[in-house]
Order: C-alpha cells, then structure tokens, then sequence
C-alpha cells in the first residue's frame, strides 16, 4: 500500500479500471499511519473500514469514540460505505448500529468459518441478538 500509493493518479487510474471490471476498493485501517484524508479525497475506493485500535476501545475511551464517529461522519460525506474493524461484543456493534455503521467484522460476529456453516450461523446469531437485528431492520 504505502509504496504504490506515492503516485495516486497513476493508482487511481490503475483503480478505476479495475472498477469497470466491477472490482471494488477499500481503504483499510482508516486514521492510522498511510491510510490519510489525501487518499480518501484521491483514491476512488468505496469503502473506509475503521482501524479496531479504535473500535475496540470506543466502549471506554472517549477519544476513540470521537475518531470512530468522525470516521464514520467522514465516510458519510464522501459517499462511502464504512466498515468497523475489531467488533468484539454485543455493545460495540449497538452502538455501532446507533452511529450509522451497519456493517462490522470482528470475532464478537463472528469467526471463520466454512461456506456451508454460514446460514446456520446467521439463524443462530440473529436468536441470540434480537435486539441488533432490529436496529438494522
């Protein structure tokens, strides 16, 4: 990432062919070390995913809320999907919900697991969480 990103036109050039071959593109680990506000005015990626150093903390660090919130205000502003990284409990990802990011990954989802494991997964998780189901409803 860092060293093909030193000459953004030529990146986002090389991005948006990819795209017309309907290849999507997701800055990662957004507001830590390369991924920066450059890139995202730049770079034609659709989708921010939040750094889990923040996500996983925002429960009790204030700061970490701000950044999370902020990435999120951000990710809304350029027209952009946004991903939260390191989604460990039940409370990160209502609180989550409750802030406009709908989509998550982190162990408190879920672990890796085998294609054909996925819809009994999905049935078991929306049981046991009712209440997050409901807020993305």
């Amino acid at each position: 990432e860092t060293s093909a990103l030193n000459d953004t036109a030529i990146v986002s050039n090389v991005m948006h062919a990819c795209q017309r071959l309907g290849v999507r593109f997701a800055l990662d680990d957004f507001g830590t070390g390369y991924s920066s506000l450059t890139y995202l005015k730049r770079l034609p990626a659709e989708v921010l995913k939040i750094d889990q150093t923040f996500v996983r903390d925002m429960l009790e660090d204030k700061d970490d809320l701000a950044i999370v919130q902020g990435v999120i205000g951000l990710a809304t502003a350029f027209r952009r999907e946004v991903i939260a990284e390191g989604v460990e409990t039940a409370e990160h990802c209502r609180l989550l919900l409750k802030l406009g990011c709908t989509l998550a990954q982190g162990y408190g989802i879920g672990r890796p697991m085998p294609a054909e494991e996925i819809p009994a997964w999905i049935a078991s998780w929306t049981e046991l969480h009712p209440g997050i189901a409901a807020l993305h409803d």
